[in-house]
């Protein structure tokens, strides 16, 4: 099984290594990743430079590494278009180092990673460790790797990604997996008001989480009991409920068009 590895915290993340040395036992990796920091940065692609892959090696992995000057979708896209002879059977987007729940995914570099494979039709998932500190990648990546192995063969139903968050607990206490719909969180006290050494106001963007549904089924309940939780999202985002209601509204074009 051929495996592409991407990230957004940096090809030299220790997620990423971590990652990397569970899934060399499952089949032939190749990482493509960020070369720095690229995390909240969403599924942007770049068109406004080159874009440039350095080949680099890893001391811990006989995996063939490039570091993308791009965002994860940049690397996935440039892994299955230009760099991979041929193309993976799996893309695995990890592992963050922080949750990436509920509606954390819209500015997720880590989930937009898998959603890049996706589009291009290969079986992908996004891996997280859901804490802030003093990360232990071992049992995220443990279960990645497992994971890996039971997706082998198989083929996700419609378009989608698997979207995965590990709770930041030793395997013994872990209580199990629940698949699970997203839930919602939003953030508050945002912005920090702060004036540098001239005298100039300018604001730094942080904020703490508040969750506004995390009941039973969701991804953020899941995770806050122990469990891992996986989320299979659809990257079509049509409302298709809403549809009829719209229709209803008859919108036309203006009289004096």
């Amino acid at each position: 099984m051929r495996i592409l590895i991407t990230n957004d915290d940096g090809i030299w993340a220790e997620g990423i290594k971590a990652l990397c040395r569970e899934l060399e036992k499952v089949g032939e990796v190749t990482v493509v990743a960020p070369e720095k920091q690229q995390s909240a940065s969403g599924h942007g692609i770049t068109t406004h430079k080159p874009l440039r892959a350095q080949l680099v090696k890893f001391r811990e992995s006989k995996a063939k590494g490039f570091a993308v000057n791009g965002t994860p979708s940049d690397c996935v896209k440039l892994a299955i278009e230009a760099l991979m002879p041929e193309p993976p059977h799996l893309v695995v987007s990890g592992i963050n180092f922080g949750p990436n729940l509920g509606t954390d995914i819209l500015y997720s570099g880590t989930v937009s990673g898998a959603l890049e494979g996706a589009i291009n039709g290969v079986p992908s998932f996004a891996v997280s460790l859901a804490t802030h500190e003093d990360p232990d990648f071992t049992y995220a990546a443990r279960f990645a790797a497992h994971l890996a192995q039971v997706l082998q063969g198989r083929k996700l139903p419609g378009e989608i990604l698997l979207n995965v968050n590990v709770p930041p607990l030793p395997a013994g206490e872990i209580k199990g997996v629940q698949v699970t719909r997203l839930g919602r969180r939003k953030y508050v006290n945002i912005f920090e008001r702060r004036v540098d050494p001239r005298g100039r106001e300018y604001f730094w963007l942080g904020g703490d989480a508040l969750d506004i549904d995390n009941e039973p089924g969701t991804d953020i309940h899941a995770v806050q009991n122990g469990y891992i939780s996986i989320t299979p999202i659809h990257f079509n985002l049509t409302s298709f409920e809403s549809m009829k209601v719209i229709e209803e509204w008859k919108i036309n074009l203006p009289r004096d068009w």
